[in-house]
């Protein structure tokens, strides 16, 4: 059978080309160019797409259970989109609403940001004060089962559209974890997860504690409102900006979020293949914290529009960036509606550092090296000191006792060395003045 299309514009002839001889299947096929000026592009491969054919007919004649046009149609169009990277995808209209709740900072689920490593399904990070979190769930934790379906050659949005679902349901989760032998069994129950994305609290008089968990639209003006308020209350002369299990978000929030301690310069750029995905963002002279020395707690769970921030601070040298490695995200995705309520997640670009470094599967390497930890008060005998002794002279302020450690501080040995950290810059500048 020879098929011919001789009408309609380029771009037309080329999609029927492709299109008609799967729909024509029953019979050989054999593809003839047109003559010239009238040619379907010449670097088509039409040997390939007379494979894809022969393929989608094998399947249909001889698969052992009958698969409907449509359904091998869509998971080819999702094969195209999950051999690109692990985070383009192809979204029926479930999975693209789905999204769009997540984006709005709303759904049914247990909180945790996965993605796909080596094929295995990890979790990034869990958020804050969710099930995951509360259950114990880990950044790089690898999901072996959902509800006792292994995860192996699971796709990201099969995998999430089996984790959420209605709230006060329950779900089975297997994970494997470094260091233990066999995997660990969790029941979490759902809930409606709706993340607040800044947190903040004085750890001591004159030192300041900013967690973003993730970056939404409204993040950089939360975390203005944030520092005015600790400000208000009294000087900052330091400040800890949180980042850890931060699986990012809006490029647009962590721009703003950087802005906040830059008066000027690069914040980050972005390369793509066309020049509507290059772009370039700067901080503006409104700027609330720009002198209060700061330091940048990051992670493994820190990535994408975390790392952004990171990058940026470190590159203009104002900020000590502590912890460990971030998790190497440097890739911008765009969700691309479709005409039929469904969409497409695509890799566009990837985003630059001010200095021009790529993060992508590198990550941010912090400036001091701090592992996770938990900081132990001591109980019960201590050694002698003059307050022990009967009968001391008081002073006219009592000293604060190690007891007196806030329960955050005792808990997040990284924490408590960022304060040590804000706590010894403020002593060199001091000195230096």
């Amino acid at each position: 059978m020879t098929l011919s299309v001789t009408q309609g514009s380029a771009t037309a002839k080329r999609f029927l080309a492709i299109l008609l001889p799967i729909a024509l299947l029953s019979a050989p096929i054999s593809l003839f160019a047109q003559p010239s000026g009238d040619s379907v592009d010449s670097d088509l491969p039409l040997e390939e797409i007379q494979t894809f054919a022969e393929v989608f007919e094998r399947i249909k004649r001889a698969y052992v259970e009958e698969v409907d046009d449509r359904t091998l149609l869509r998971n080819a169009m999702r094969g195209m989109l999950n051999e690109l990277d692990p985070h383009s995808a192809y979204l029926d209209k479930e999975e693209y609403q789905s999204l769009r709740e997540s984006t709005e900072g709303e759904f049914g689920g247990i909180g945790i940001e996965v993605g796909l490593e080596n094929g295995q399904l990890m979790i990034i990070t869990p958020i804050d004060d969710t099930p995951a979190s509360r259950a114990g769930l880990m950044s790089r934790d690898i999901i072996v089962s959902i509800e006792g379906t292994p995860t192996k050659g699971m796709s990201l949005q099969e995998a999430v559209t089996l984790m959420r679902g209605d709230p006060d349901t329950t779900l089975d989760i297997s994970v494997l974890r470094a260091g233990e032998e066999s995997p660990l069994e969790f029941t979490l129950t759902r809930e409606i997860i709706r993340s607040e994305s800044v947190k903040h609290e004085l750890l001591e008089t004159g030192y300041g504690y900013l967690r973003i968990s993730q970056f939404q639209s409204r993040t950089p003006q939360q975390a203005r409102q944030a520092l005015e308020s600790m400000a208000r209350e009294q000087p900052l002369d330091g400040l800890v900006l949180d980042l850890r299990n931060n699986p990012g978000g809006v490029i647009q929030a962590a721009v703003g979020v950087a802005d906040l301690f830059l008066d000027e310069g690069l914040i980050v750029y972005t390369e793509g293949r066309i020049p509507d995905n290059e772009l370039s963002f700067s901080a503006s002279a409104n700027t609330p914290a720009a002198d209060v020395p700061l330091v940048v707690l990051i992670n493994s769970g820190s990535a994408s529009a975390a790392e952004i921030v990171a990058g940026a601070l470190q590159d203009q040298r104002r900020g000590v960036i502590m912890g460990t490695e971030s998790f190497g995200k440097g890739s911008v995705q765009q969700i691309m509606p479709l005409g039929n309520g469904e969409g497409l997640k695509l890799t566009t670009a990837l985003y630059y550092t001010p200095e021009g470094r790529s993060i992508q599967a590198q990550g941010i390497a912090p400036d001091v090296d701090v592992v996770r930890g938990r900081l132990e008060v001591a109980e019960g005998r201590r050694e002698t000191r003059e307050a022990d002794l009967e009968g001391h002279l008081r002073a006219q302020q009592a000293p604060r006792d190690r007891e007196e450690v806030s329960q955050r501080l005792r808990d997040d040995y990284q924490l408590s060395e960022a304060l040590n950290l804000l706590k010894a810059l403020n002593v060199v500048d001091r000195r230096r003045g």
